[in-house]
Order: C-alpha cells, then structure tokens, then sequence
C-alpha cells in the first residue's frame, strides 16, 4: 500500500487527505480493521515510537494510551499489586498477571482514566488475547502493535460494532534521518530527533544526594522517554515502572508541573481505602465510576455531589474524605520521579514537586538560577540529575 486516503484531515472541512510515502515507497503499516483518521495516525505512529524506545531503553514490554498526540501515560509490564489493579479496573482480569503486556496497558490506561478515555493505544509486541479482553471494554479509537495473535484480533476486530482500528507495523521500518512538514505552505526540515535516552543519560548528578537506585532510575528514562513525544513544555511524573502524571502543553514550566502534580496526587489518592471501599450502584458503569471518583476526590465533592447524585450512584453513601485526610494521605508520598523536557528557569518547580512526594529528578540544566534549583532540591534532600539533553516535541 503506498497510499492511504484519509476521511478527512484534522477537521471535516480540511479535505482531501491522505497519508502517503514521499519517495514513492510501501507504507509500513497495515490497516487490519477500520478506518483510521488523520489524528488516528498522528497519535499512532508517535504512540509507537514512544514504546518501541521504552522496549529498548528498559527491555521490558510496554505500552501507552495516547490522545491528541500526547500519551496520558506510558508503562512497562509490571505486575500490578493488588489495591492498583482494583483502581485500575482491572481486578477481574483472568490471567493478567501472566500477561506482562496486558500488565502495561492496565497501568498506562488505569493513571489518567479520564484523559485516556477514547484513546490511540500502542503496544510494544504482539497483542495477546488477555491484553485484547482489557482493551475490549474500554473506550477506545484504536491500537498499533507490531503483530496481532489470531484470538486477540477477533476479540479487537468486535469492537464498536465491527469498525474498530487495528494497525499492524513493521517493527524493522526505520525513518529517514531527515523529516519535514509543512505549515501555512511553508516546508519546514529538521534532522529526526534520534538522541537516546538510557541510564547512562543520569550520570551528572548535582545534587548533595548521589543514591540513585535502579527502580528509581528505570523511572526517570521511563519519564524522559514518555517527554519526547508529548507536546511541550511538559513535566512527567513516575513512580514503580509507568509514568503517573504528565503535564503537556502548557506555556510556563510551573504549569506544567502543577498539572502534572495534580494527576499524580489523584492517581495516589485513588489507591486510599476509602476509594477502594466505594459500594457502587448496580449497573454503574466504569466510565461513570471514575468520573464521580473524580468529583469524590475534589474539594467542591459535598457541593457537586448531592442527595440525588449519591442516591443515583452509590449502594452506600460513601463516608466523607476531607481535605486534611487528603493531605495527610499526600504526605507520606515518596519515591516519585520527575522528569522535565527542558530546564526548570525557578525552583518553584521542585517547591511543587516535593508536595507531591518526588525524590528524584532529571532535566536538561542551563538555567541562570540552576544554582537555586540545586539549593532547592537539596533542602528537600531530591536526587537531581542535569541531562543537558532538551526535549521540545511539536
């Protein structure tokens, strides 16, 4: 196939649109089921990207749940323990800890269920049938994977009536070094951003603390791996194999950071017992589960949630969760990375990140005020690592 003729572009009023090889060659793909869009690709084709340099850099399976060409999360195929899985949904899954696969696109799908909701999925090897049965019942556009067991494709090739999109790709296809894209008629050229991004990336550590433990730094490359393809500026926060908080997009680095801070600090609290312990409503769906967990975990949850919400949605209404016991729970949170695309310009940033329980930190460095990042991290005892390596993805 040497081209692909897309429904439309971006938008409906952007025809006609395709996707195509510019030197004339076979594309390296190949639409098993559905129609995929324009956006469908874009999400696609840097979601495998994202997996296929995790795969290399950590040696384990991974996985990604994209949206708007940007991951919600990535993660490598660790077990799940117990209270995860049960924030995650996943509870049920027969032979999911036999499935490291499956184990990564639980952990990637379960850390933003809102974000992730209608995502692009990416997999790092052949999607299996328990990895199938997972993404069966969840929300979503598509998936690309280098290959497709027989029984894991008649279970994707039933999704949303028939029509969902399932994309095989050669693992072997390799870019040319030099890329190019156009806007407002202007052809714009770069060399491929190809800079590898491994352990050895975190040996210029800055900080009084030099103890960097291999979980931990698994963790920072799983975090820095997941910035070069999310749209900038952005901030990645990590913790036990998966990235748990990614701020993208936003124009000042403490935006960033908050934004991802806020989704870490909701994946943590989502793991409390007194989430954990919610009696839903017979027939409530996992959609709406998370979403009134959401409005749960805020702090306008007794002015958004009232008599007939509870009454709709819950067995048992649930006991308050107050904002000191939210704080309290926040408190004892260490261990977590943090990674940012480029430099931290004030030490605001680790100010925010320490309330949200990071030890450990890697960035680019070069910032006139990287001496006050460095007091910074050090008063709270952070390991930070300068990576003299930015990661603009536009």
């Amino acid at each position: 196939m040497r081209e692909f003729l897309l429904k439309y572009g971006c938008n409906p009023n952007q025809t006609p649109a395709r996707i195509f090889m510019a030197d004339g060659s076979e594309l390296p793909v190949e639409i098993l089921n559905g129609r995929p869009g324009y956006i469908n690709f874009l999400d696609a084709f840097n979601a495998w990207q994202l997996v296929k340099e995790l795969k290399a850099a950590t040696g384990c399976a991974s996985a990604t749940s994209f949206k708007h060409v940007s991951p919600t999360s990535a993660a490598i195929g660790k077990p799940l323990p117990p209270d995860l899985k049960k924030s995650c949904f996943v509870d049920d899954i027969e032979g999911l800890d036999q499935s490291p696969l499956a184990c990564a696109y639980a952990r990637a799908r379960g850390t933003d269920r809102m974000s992730s909701f209608g995502d692009f999925i990416a997999l790092s090897e052949e999607c299996d049938e328990t990895t199938a049965r997972l993404i069966a019942r969840e929300v979503s556009d598509g998936i690309i994977a280098p290959a497709y067991s027989p029984a894991a494709l008649e279970i994707l090739r039933q999704k949303r009536k028939g029509g969902y999109t399932i994309v095989k790709i050669d693992p072997d296809y390799t870019p040319a070094p030099i890329e190019r894209k156009q806007v407002f008629g202007i052809t714009f050229e770069q060399g491929r951003n190809d800079a590898k991004i491994d352990r050895s990336l975190l040996s210029n550590i800055v900080s009084k603390n030099k103890d960097l433990p291999e979980d931990k730094a698994t963790d920072l490359v799983i975090a820095l791996i997941t910035l070069k393809y999310t749209q900038s500026n952005s901030v990645c926060f990590a913790v036990d194999g998966q990235a748990i908080g990614v701020g993208a997009g936003q124009q000042s680095r403490i935006h960033c950071t908050r934004l991802a801070a806020q989704k870490a600090d909701l994946w943590h609290l989502r793991r409390h017992e007194k989430v954990l312990g919610l009696q839903f409503a017979e027939g409530v769906g996992r959609p709406e589960k998370n979403n009134i967990i959401d409005l749960y975990l805020s702090e306008e949850s007794d002015e958004v949630l009232g008599d007939g919400v509870w009454h709709k949605y819950f067995a048992v209404r649930p006991a308050p969760f107050s904002k000191e016991e939210r704080d309290a729970y926040l408190r004892t949170v260490t261990g977590v990375s943090l990674a940012s695309d480029a430099f931290f310009p004030f030490a605001d940033n680790i100010e925010r990140a320490a309330r949200s329980g990071v030890s450990y930190v890697a960035e680019p460095g070069g910032s006139v005020r990287d001496d006050l990042v460095i007091e910074a991290a050090d008063r709270y005892n952070m390991l930070l690592s300068f990576t003299s390596l930015r990661l603009f993805h536009h």
